[in-house]
């Protein structure tokens, strides 16, 4: 490749960064791309840790901060804000390439800017499903890309039916199995002492707000918080995403604090995280991690209402409603034996940072046309 291209790589929460972190380290250590990084959204909260922090701790260099919320109600007004601020951030870098994740604003406005600017946008793990309205706007940001990094070939079927050309659509697995080799993991007893965790047994919680179901979200709330404290198990509580409804969760988080049994952080390293989950009794709750990356570990999952309908399902997962009597039962009759066998081919092989720059060393993705056309089946 004759001349150096410019990636901009834009991340709005811990989730996103995780799936990017391979990327961006790939990228910047090679001399044919000149990489920034554009910080914005709960990266910048800090009710949620100012994990901002962490990618600068990363090591990571041009590194651009756009704090895009002045609250979690109106996620119009957060969309039209990030656009706002990319735009103009697009404007003076003029990138050969955007890099957006999953299904949040952040990635909506990114994809906005570089498609009304002619500027390739590459979008990963589209073409998954889920019960809320992360669904249309992944599919929104989808549609508004011209390149496709998919998990697995059950994504690139759904960007296909959707009318997205086949030769834009590439399997690279999911990005943070990248990371999640236990071997490249910090060990339990430094992230216990880091975090100052003192069970020897826990489980995970991580509780999201759905936000198409905002009225239930105060009961749904109250009651899976009654199962924490009823429930005689250790939790090693994480907030939720800042989504409409996570005032109402953290409200009731409240009646957790002070509990021997419970500890609770505004947010994880992400690589600490993992060791935790790797070596949890059960995760608990509505968060993708129970979906993808605690089956990949063999840990049990317990999901909670309707978040991650439609999603894989791992044999390792119990699926319950949001009552505190069905949750509660399920945490009873819970086998803590780890899985045997679970499949997890569809998440890819952990090699999604070595596919991405042989998809970026090639000339074709350069070539793409910013110009879509509808494929009909």
């Amino acid at each position: 490749m004759s001349n150096k291209k410019k990636i901009v790589f834009l991340t709005g929460t811990r989730a996103d960064f995780g799936k990017l972190k391979s990327l961006i380290k790939i990228t910047q250590n090679n001399i044919n791309f000149d990489v920034q990084i554009f910080v914005t959204g709960m990266h910048l909260d800090e009710t949620y840790g100012s994990t901002v922090n962490e990618i600068y701790k990363s090591g990571f260099k041009n590194i651009y901060t756009y704090k895009n919320q002045d609250s979690t109600e109106f996620m119009d007004r957060t969309l039209a804000k990030t656009i706002t601020g990319f735009s103009n951030f697009i404007s003076e870098q003029k990138p050969d390439l955007i890099v957006v994740h999953g299904d949040r604003v952040e990635a909506l406005a990114g994809a906005i800017v570089g498609s009304l600017n002619n500027i390739l946008v590459s979008h990963i793990e589209g073409g998954e499903i889920s019960g809320t309205i992360d669904e249309l706007i992944r599919h929104s940001v989808s549609k508004l890309s011209h390149l496709h990094l998919v998990s697995n070939t059950e994504a690139k079927k759904r960007l296909i039916q959707m009318g997205e050309l086949e030769s834009s659509i590439y399997v690279i697995g999911s990005p943070d199995l990248d990371l999640m080799n236990p071997n490249s993991l910090p060990s339990l007893k430094k992230v216990k002492g880091y975090y100052e965790i003192p069970f020897i047994d826990y489980a995970i919680v991580m509780f999201h707000p759905v936000t198409t179901d905002y009225k239930n979200i105060k009961k749904n709330a109250k009651n899976f918080v009654d199962v924490l404290l009823k429930s005689e198990e250790n939790f090693v509580v994480i907030y939720p995403n800042n989504d409409l409804g996570t005032v109402e969760i953290l409200k009731e988080y409240k009646r957790l604090e002070n509990n021997s049994r419970i500890k609770i952080y505004p947010s994880l390293r992400f690589e600490y995280f993992l060791r935790l989950l790797k070596e949890a009794k059960f995760i608990i709750g509505n968060s993708s991690a129970g979906v993808r990356e605690a089956p990949y570990y063999k840990v049990p999952t317990i999901d909670v209402g309707s978040r991650q309908n439609n999603r894989s399902q791992a044999n390792s997962i119990i699926n319950v409603s949001y009552s505190s009597d069905e949750i509660l039962l399920a945490i009873k009759q819970l086998n803590f034996k780890k899985q045997k066998t679970i499949d997890i081919t569809e998440f890819g092989s952990g090699k999604s940072d070595k596919l991405f720059l042989k998809l970026l060393e090639s000339n074709s993705i350069w070539k793409v046309n910013c110009q879509k056309q509808f494929q009909d089946l």
